[in-house]
């Protein structure tokens, strides 16, 4: 149960990026590296969370290089609300004991 509210912790720790610049993935990381050794289901959640952190920072970043095109405001807008869209989702997977797959992510971490 502790590890499922654990797991749960480190998805909704990544719209901590709507308050502190790089939270999204600083708070996710700092969760998994404390949890990871001693709860195995965090460490599977918290490396998806934190591959889906950075894929998403590298696509907003590039969002950002194309508002000069005009194209890039709307995909910021599209990617924020699938961020926040997905985070949801993976923590309700999470509550329930289920591993979510981001979509959209670039696995950086094994």
């Amino acid at each position: 149960m502790q590890e499922r509210q654990w797991a749960l912790i480190c998805h909704l720790s990544a719209l901590s990026g709507y308050l502190i610049p790089f939270g999204n993935l600083i708070v996710p990381t700092i969760i998994w590296s404390m949890k990871k050794d001693e709860m195995p289901m965090v460490d599977v959640h918290g490396k998806e969370v934190i591959n889906f952190q950075i894929s998403i920072t590298i696509w907003m970043i590039l969002s950002a290089i194309l508002v000069v095109l005009f194209i890039g405001v709307l995909l910021l807008i599209v990617l924020v609300v699938l961020q926040v869209i997905f985070v949801i989702i993976g923590a309700i997977k999470a509550d329930s004991g289920q591993l979510y797959k981001y979509p959209m992510t670039i696995h950086f971490i094994k």
